[in-house]
């Protein structure tokens, strides 16, 4: 399993926010490119990078930081927020990033996904961000009524091979992630499962871990010290697929 170390970005800093809501955003790190350095030094291979500028403005703002953080660190990249186009695709690859992240433009637009798919193949990913089991798009401030799973499936189908789950609920709250949706997602999909939201300590890795999970977004609970990097690295590798 992997363990994605999360860098959330907002007017060029490192923020966390709680529930998605962007008033709520708190700085966690003084320095980007120094922070992506310090997860790759306790051994993070993957770290989760979000332009939320971009996913507010429909279209990347902070993309020379993420070439900053791929030029820097040897760290695998995947990146998401404001990616709208092919030609935004076709960028942070050529940047260097491993795995593009598409959210709500999916939901609006799933033709745009099977042509990234058919061009980048496992280098695309959809993130399926949910409340109350509805996925929510726009940078989560609009409500569609499609349920989660009945597009996770489409995605599926389309042949997305990673998919990223939030539970809007809980992201940001150190409540523990939403094992009931991830289970869903994991026994119906042949996509591998990310979770997203909610992890808060190391009990959480293990018990990701054990439902054969493939990979784990963290970042309030690394940043707030509730969780040791390190440690859930080494669980993640001891549960490799």
């Amino acid at each position: 399993m992997i363990i994605l170390p999360a860098i959330d970005i907002k007017d060029g800093k490192a923020v966390r926010l709680y529930q998605g809501d962007f008033d709520t955003a708190e700085q966690v790190a003084d320095d980007i490119i120094e922070t992506a350095k310090s997860f790759e030094e306790i051994g993070a291979d993957w770290i989760h990078v979000v332009d939320l500028d971009g996913a507010y403005a429909g279209r990347p703002v902070n993309i020379d930081k993420i070439r900053e953080i791929i030029g820097e660190t040897s760290l695998n990249v995947e990146v998401g927020g404001g990616i709208r186009t092919i030609d935004t695709i076709d960028d942070y690859i050529d940047v260097g990033a491993k795995r593009v992240i598409l959210g709500s433009v999916a939901l609006s637009n799933p033709e745009l996904v099977v042509k990234a798919v058919e061009k980048y193949k496992d280098m695309i990913a959809v993130s399926i961000d949910s409340k109350d089991g509805l996925v929510k798009s726009s940078a989560w401030t609009e409500k569609s009524e499609t349920y989660f799973l009945d597009f996770a499936k489409e995605m599926d189908d389309i042949g997305v091979r990673t998919i990223i789950h939030t539970d809007i609920e809980k992201d940001g709250t150190l409540e523990g992630p939403n094992k009931e949706n991830l289970e869903i997602l994991n026994r119906s999909l042949d996509a591998n499962i990310i979770a997203s939201g909610g992890v808060h300590h190391i009990d959480d890795i293990t018990l990701l871990a054990s439902m054969g999970i493939y990979g784990v977004i963290t970042g309030k609970a690394i940043y707030s010290g509730k969780l040791d990097l390190a440690e859930a690295l080494d669980i993640g590798r001891n549960h490799s697929r």
